[in-house]
């Protein structure tokens, strides 16, 4: 009956710097944590799946629109996706806060995002 057995205590430690197992280390988030902060003002998080790439295009889109700076940094490192907290892609930073996360957004939700924002 493990189903109502004691839990077993978790003797060994992860060598993740963040706790979730996903093998990076204190470096690598110390990593993400600088380029969190460094570069491009409009980021979007994930995979380069067709979401990921169809809501740069959106930001792109929105961002011509409003007449603002159109560089965007599309990020695909796990670690660096992490660091920011986001555990479902596509997600969209503005000036290093994460705004949407979980869906591709279409160009005037993003508009609105962008007028909130800034």
């Amino acid at each position: 009956m493990a189903l109502f057995g004691k839990r077993k205590e978790k003797t060994e430690e992860t060598s993740c710097g963040c706790g979730c197992g996903c093998g990076c280390d204190s470096e690598t988030m110390e990593q993400a944590v600088t380029a969190k902060t460094e570069g491009a003002s409009v980021k979007v998080l994930g995979s380069g799946c067709a979401k990921c790439n169809a809501l740069e295009a959106a930001t792109k889109a929105a961002l011509e629109q409003l007449g603002m700076d159109t560089t965007i940094d599309h990020v695909t490192d796990f670690a660096k996706i992490a660091a920011y907290g986001v555990m479902s892609t596509p997600a969209l930073v503005v000036d290093g806060k994460v705004v949407s996360y979980g869906k591709a957004l279409k160009t005037e939700e993003v508009v609105t995002i962008l007028k909130k924002v800034r």
